[in-house]
């Protein structure tokens, strides 16, 4: 038992997580060595992973040691034991059971590699020598000690306390108030036992308080590596051909790279000739060019062609954790988001789904509290709404999460989706419908502004039969239901000379002032041969303004079958598994959205079905509205840049062929630029942290234990790659490098350091530029800061300059680079240039 902090709230949640991140990302699918007390070097080696990095996969999958295959190598005493890692066999199943299949693998598999290494008595004492013991006192071998760390630590849920220290202080309190000091017993013992409490109270307290330091230094240096914000690892753009100047395009003919993965993308056949494929660039302007294709040098003049970069720049895709991607986006997007719709992890359970989602709800709770909590919150407009697609298992627990993060006031609605029309007949009662919920940010403003939360009004029964030049129109009923004195009057039919009044507890829908201003204007008609009851003509273009009240039961969109459809008609196969229909989030975005350049975010973006809805009814009703995709799933590369490049290219699409290309408007409203960027995960953060063990070693003998206890990580650690601490790094921008993750592999890759400054600002890019002074790369952004402020960034590498290079660089940036009209010049370093100021200290990756 411990204790929770309760102040006294009418209804307060509260979960076993409550106060820890849910930081579990991915796999780490890497060597594992250790060595045994006689010198033998062990080594555990990965031969094959079939896994989607970060946490987001079908089938549960185990690994599983492979003893016949297991290599002992006399020189250099090396033993090297290899791991499969893949769902079980049906056979394999049956044999391990549903629960504790990993144990049961580790068990079989600790036999069965003693046998092999039995003829090798140096490979077999390093594998059964004592580690530890057990809880009951029972011996454990170092095999069986690594083994269970190899594998647990890949198959568990990690958390990082917020505040550690504090919540075991608390509890410690509570033990020594509540277990060790027994009032009752001290009562009847009297004062005389007083003192032998109180000593073991201060001696027990006494011991804790350290371990407690202990504890927390090593989780508070964990939450700091989670709550810092992740570099941009790689950056490149997807741009229509259409936008993109004919200087470039011979280029751009002759790249067969680029040809290749266009024909691999789109199945269709490329052209060989240079004029034939100019030819074909012009008639396809909607092929997207990737930048990866293509070099530095093209890249930078062809990004440079742009005079509004960001303007154009209708998608931003992520590859990264979506709490890291809030908490990034959070400087440039504060408070410009106006829909949010997100369709997380069901925590149902079941295999198949490419989601791990089953979270105990515990975790599954601390998952969700993050990432609908103030980075989430920060983000979106005043007049922002919020919707959440979720199923009856966690129905609950999201509503008491989202009023606790939105306040209960500004919850709207619960929508029922009908989101599958087949019957499950073993079930109890076959569930046939989705929970989706919606909140405002302040529902003050739709109490003001009720326009703003309409659905389109179906165009269907609108006419114009009478050549009426406002144009079509259907008739409504001129009769409604109450008794209002004041609509109570009679008309008269100018053809048939037929009094109406209104049917008994019913008015007409306007006093009689009203009907005759009406009448005058020739809004009012009396059936189709002009023989009936008052009708009132409603125009289109008023019930397009006006829209109509959306319904909470909605059966009339398509179902999570035709989501796989159309996956199936893009690729020719279903490459993910149970997508929302795109009809389902258009109309949500619809209610969501009433300006043509509003932003959709979507932070658990699956497929990238909410990237596909916003294109499709941008070219339906000629809006503008830019989307911002969140993923970090495999299928991030495999599903959603190719759906999204596939539905830019050609808005029909059967077989994975496209069946037709796209007409002019459609062209016209179609994305321009889509701008993609991948972030440091935190596992990354991790493997980029180095130990200055000389600077500790001086630290200990100065400060002792109150340094190992509280200071000893954060010092240490504080040169590390992914800390960025000094800012003599900042003098290689375009050279800086981390280890990071990708294809089941640790690489070293550079880092985009300018990239990532621009977010930390917020700044809005309207130009990016580069210069070149005799080799030295210049790269500048110029735009927007998000407080308005006209700023120009200017990057270069300085690592090694001296007075003379600053001079050099002074009058090259004078002369070359036009800085006129700013608030403020950024550059990295030092450097002479007239007023220009240097951004170290505002690249802060904690602010």
């Amino acid at each position: 038992r411990y204790a929770i902090p309760y102040n006294g709230e009418e209804v307060y949640l509260y979960w076993a997580n409550h106060d820890q991140y849910f930081v579990k990302t991915a796999e780490r699918f890497f060597d594992y060595a250790w060595q045994a007390p006689n010198g033998v070097a062990v080594r555990f080696e990965l031969r094959a992973a079939d896994v989607a990095q970060d946490n987001v996969k079908g089938d549960k999958r185990f690994f599983l040691p492979l003893p016949d295959a297991v290599v002992w190598e006399e020189t250099p005493r090396a033993l090297i034991i290899p791991f499969l890692y893949r769902p079980l066999t049906a056979e394999e199943t049956a044999r391990y059971g549903r629960t504790r299949q990993q144990a049961r693998i580790n068990q079989d598999a600790l036999e069965a590699i003693l046998q092999r290494v039995a003829d090798h008595p140096e490979a077999a004492a390093a594998l059964t020598a004592e580690r530890r013991r057990d809880a009951q006192g029972r011996p454990v071998s170092y095999l069986a000690h690594h083994l269970r760390q190899y594998t647990a630590r890949n198959a568990r849920d990690y958390f990082i306390h917020k505040d550690l220290r504090g919540f075991l202080s608390r509890e410690l309190d509570f033990y020594l108030k509540n277990d060790v000091l027994d009032l009752d017993e001290l009562e009847a013992g009297g004062e005389a036992l007083a003192p032998g409490w109180f000593q073991r109270m201060t001696l027990i307290k006494r011991i804790g308080r350290p371990i407690i330091d202990l504890l927390a230094q090593i989780e508070d240096f964990q939450k700091m590596l989670w709550e810092k914000k992740k570099f941009v690892t790689e950056t490149f753009y997807l741009i229509a051909v259409g936008v993109i100047p004919a200087d470039f395009h011979p280029e751009i003919a002759e790249n067969e790279a680029q040809w290749r993965a266009w024909r691999a993308l789109f199945s269709i056949a490329i052209p060989q000739g240079r004029q034939e494929r100019l030819d074909f660039l012009a008639a396809h302007p909607t092929l997207t060019l990737d930048t990866r294709h293509f070099s530095q040098t093209f890249t930078d003049s062809l990004l440079a062609a742009f005079d509004d970069l960001d303007g154009m720049t209708d998608g931003l895709l992520i590859h990264g954790e979506n709490w890291q991607a809030l908490n990034l986006l959070e400087k440039q997007y504060r408070g410009r988001v106006k829909c949010v719709y997100i369709d997380p992890p069901y925590n149902t359970g079941k295999d198949g789904f490419p989601y791990k989602d089953g979270y105990r709800h515990a975790s599954w709770m601390s998952m969700m509290a993050d990432r609908t909590g103030p980075a989430l919150l920060r983000l979106l407009r005043p007049d922002g709404l919020f919707f959440a697609s979720i199923s009856d298992h966690e129905i609950a627990a999201l509503r008491k999460l989202l009023d606790a993060s939105f306040g209960e006031e500004n919850f709207i609605a619960d929508i029922l989706w009908n989101s599958t029309k087949t019957v499950t007949n073993t079930a109890l009662i076959s569930v046939s419908h989705t929970h989706n919920l919606v909140y405002a940010r302040d529902i003050r403003h739709f109490i003001q502004h009720r326009s703003h939360f309409r659905l389109p009004d179906p165009l269907e029964g609108f006419a114009n039969p009478d050549n009426d030049p406002r144009g079509p129109w259907k008739a409504d009923p001129f009769q409604v239901g109450g008794v209002r004195p004041n609509q109570q009057y009679e008309i008269r039919n100018p053809k048939t000379g037929k009094v109406y009044r209104p049917n008994p507890g019913c008015s007409w829908k306007n006093d009689h002032k009203t009907f005759e201003r009406l009448m005058a204007e020739g809004r009012i008609v009396f059936g189709k041969t002009g023989e009936g009851a008052p009708m009132r003509k409603r125009y289109l273009f008023e019930a397009q303004a006006r829209g109509r009240v959306a319904k909470t039961w909605w059966d009339d969109v398509e179902t999570t079958a035709d989501g796989t459809k159309t996956l199936q008609a893009l690729f020719g196969t279903a490459v993910f598994t149970n997508p929302k229909p795109v009809s389902l989030i258009k109309r949500i975005i619809q209610l969501g959205t009433h300006e043509p350049r509003q932003i959709v975010l979507d932070y658990f973006a699956g497929s990238g079905s909410t990237g596909h809805a916003v294109i499709e009814l941008n070219r339906e009703d000629g809006g503008r509205r830019r989307f911002i995709l969140v993923e970090m799933g495999d299928h991030f590369d495999s599903a959603l840049l190719p759906r999204i490049q596939k539905v830019i290219f050609a808005p029909e699409w059967k077989g994975g062929k496209p069946q037709r290309i796209a007409s002019e408007e459609e062209v016209a409203r179609g994305p321009r630029i889509l701008k993609v960027i991948r972030l440091e995960s935190y596992e990354d953060a991790l493997d980029n942290i180095t130990f200055d063990e000389e600077s500790g070693r001086q630290a200990r003998q100065r400060f002792g234990d109150e340094y190992l206890l509280r200071y000893a990580l954060s010092w240490e650690s504080r040169d590390s790659a992914t800390r960025l601490h000094h800012v003599a790094r900042l003098q290689t921008p375009f050279s800086y490098r981390l280890r990071i993750h990708r294809d089941g592999e640790l690489r070293e890759q550079p880092v985009d350091l300018p990239e990532t400054f621009n977010y930390l600002i917020g700044l809005e890019v309207r130009k990016r530029e580069t210069y070149d002074d005799a080799g030295r790369r210049y790269l500048v952004y110029r735009g927007e800061t998000r407080e308005g402020r006209r700023a120009a960034v200017i990057w270069r590498e300085t690592a090694g300059w001296r007075r003379e290079d600053y001079v050099r660089d002074r009058e090259f940036v004078t002369a070359h680079i036009p800085l006129e009209d700013l608030d403020a010049i950024f550059v990295n370093g030092d450097a002479f240039i007239p007023q220009a100021n240097a951004l170290d200290a505002l690249f802060d990756l904690w602010r």
